[in-house]
């Protein structure tokens, strides 16, 4: 994600409405219509903007315990409509539970510990993580 990692900074994505922008068009680009959008850690910076301001162009929003989502109220959540999956790894007592605190906001929520798994509980139970996810893709319209 620009501005992350080793990739240069980018003024753009510096705001909310350019990390949707950013994330609108890498999905047009890709020719994805109505994808599933899994969100790990630090994209919930793009992830949840986006989420919140065209969430009616996913089918589904898996939030893995990501940050920021305590910059969002209550009420701008619920008026979110599409199908979630909270996930997060039982070993993650920071930000896991955090993110559920301000996720179970949404309408319609579903949520799923991974057993023994930390904050990256995809790479700690890769197997137990991908079960819950094939599970909310297949109760999926």
């Amino acid at each position: 994600m620009p501005g992350y990692g080793d990739s240069p900074p980018a003024e753009v994505v510096a705001i909310e409405q350019g990390q949707v922008t950013f994330l609108d068009h890498v999905l047009q680009e890709l020719g994805m219509r109505r994808p599933v959008l899994i969100s790990p850690s630090m994209s919930g910076r793009f992830a949840l903007p986006f989420l919140l301001a065209r969430g009616d162009r996913l089918a589904g929003f898996v939030p893995i315990a990501p940050v920021g989502t305590k910059d969002y109220t209550a009420e701008q959540y619920r008026r979110v409509q599409t199908p979630t999956l909270i996930l997060y790894g039982d070993r993650d007592t920071s930000l896991g539970p955090q993110a559920l605190q301000s996720l179970q906001h949404l309408p319609g929520h579903r949520v799923a510990v991974v057993p023994d798994a930390g904050h990256a509980c995809y790479l700690d139970k890769p197997d137990d993580f991908h079960r819950a996810l094939l599970g909310f893709l297949r109760q999926l319209k």
